[in-house]
Order: C-alpha cells, then structure tokens, then sequence
C-alpha cells in the first residue's frame, strides 16, 4: 500500500470484497495510481456476493466520485457484460440500498436508459414506429416516479427524460425489477403476472418489447 489515501493498481486488484470497496473510497481521484486503473478489469474483479449489502452501493459511488476527476473510470465506459453481470450478481437488498440514494438511482437509471440506444436491434425494429412511457416506482418526480420515454423509430432508439410523445405502452415498474428485467433475470410475463409490472396500453407490444433489444447476458 502506498499511504492512506491511495493505493498503486496492481495492490487494488489484489482486494476483493469489501477490502476492495474501502480501498476504492479512499483513492485520491488526482493521485497518479488512477492512471493505472481500468474500469473493465476493476468490474470483473467485483462480485456482489462478496460485498456486504451497503458494499455495492458504495462501490457505485466511490466510482461515480472518481470518475468527476478521471472520466475514463466512468460507468459509461464499463462493457456491457460486465455491467450487465454487476447488476445480476447483485441481490436485492443491495439494489435497493443503490436506488434509495438519490443521486445514485439517478446515475444508474440513466446509465442503463442511455445503454438502451446501443442495443437496438436494427433489424427487428426497421418498420416500428413505438413510444414507450416508463414509470420507476419510488422516484423523486411528479407522483412519486422518475419518468424515462424510449422510441423506437426506423430501426433506432431514442430516450428521453421529457414525455413528448403519445405513448403506445406505459409501463410501471420499481427499479430493482426493472434491473432483473434488463438483465434476464425476470420476464416481463412473470413480473405482469405477480404484479410486479403495470401495463397501459398495448399488452401484446409490452410483452415482446425486449425482444427488439440485444441485451447482454452476464456470464
């Protein structure tokens, strides 16, 4: 170890757990052992089922912190496999301690709407035209929801935080099944069926939805 405050890359790659957590926290974002690091190897050294359940969230901050001074740690940056694995491997205590932070909610949520761009299938969705309404439970905004609008339009994918568009489907779900969801851990059918996913508007499109998306699966 190199001091208190931060550590040389080779030494943070040998933690794991919660040993890795705290080290990542106490990294100084301007110190030189930050241009060492790579946020693809630091994800795949992580597994949740090593952390704690305030672990992961602490983890996702202390990225997002770093990454202000060293973008190329960013969330943006980590591979859809890896991010994909994150966020299964996590269990649902640790999501909800991540979406019951804010900032953090906000940060994630927009990671995963943004991603949604990058993994449209072109060729599935060439003679759609569909605006989807996504309403996630628990949100700071009108109703008590963060809103997000996806359309889907000559084969591309569009997201945005203002409702512009008459919607062909609203969907209503918290952000811990919406995370399942994303990362094939749940189907839409099972989450509808318990109740756990609201649907308005055109059911048979809503249940097919994923389909027009090439979602990583984690290993």
């Amino acid at each position: 170890m190199a001091d208190d405050t931060g550590l040389a890359g080779l030494d943070l790659f040998d933690l794991k757990g919660k040993a890795l957590v705290d080290a990542l926290e106490r990294i100084d974002p301007a110190g030189p052992e930050i241009a060492s690091l790579d946020v693809n190897e630091l994800a795949a050294a992580v597994d949740p089922a090593d952390l704690g359940q305030d672990d992961f969230r602490r983890l996702l901050a202390a990225l997002v912190r770093v990454a202000e001074a060293a973008p190329a740690l960013d969330l943006g940056k980590v591979d859809p496999r890896h991010f994909a694995k994150l966020v299964a491997r996590a269990s649902k205590a640790q999501l909800d301690r991540v979406v019951a932070e804010p900032a953090l909610r906000e940060r994630v949520l927009g990671e995963i709407f943004d991603r949604m761009r990058s993994h449209i299938r072109p060729d599935r969705a060439k003679n759609v035209h569909a605006v989807v309404h996504w309403r996630l439970t628990g949100g700071s905004g009108a109703g008590g929801y963060d809103r997000y609008e996806t359309v889907i339009a000559d084969g591309g994918c569009t997201v945005s935080r203002e409702m512009r568009e008459q919607p062909r489907v609203t969907i209503t779900v918290g952000p811990t099944d919406f995370f399942k969801l994303i990362t094939h851990q749940a189907t839409p059918a099972v989450l509808f069926v318990t109740g756990k996913i609201k649907v308005k508007g055109d059911l048979a499109f809503a249940a097919g939805l994923i389909g027009f998306f090439d979602l990583p699966k984690p290993d």
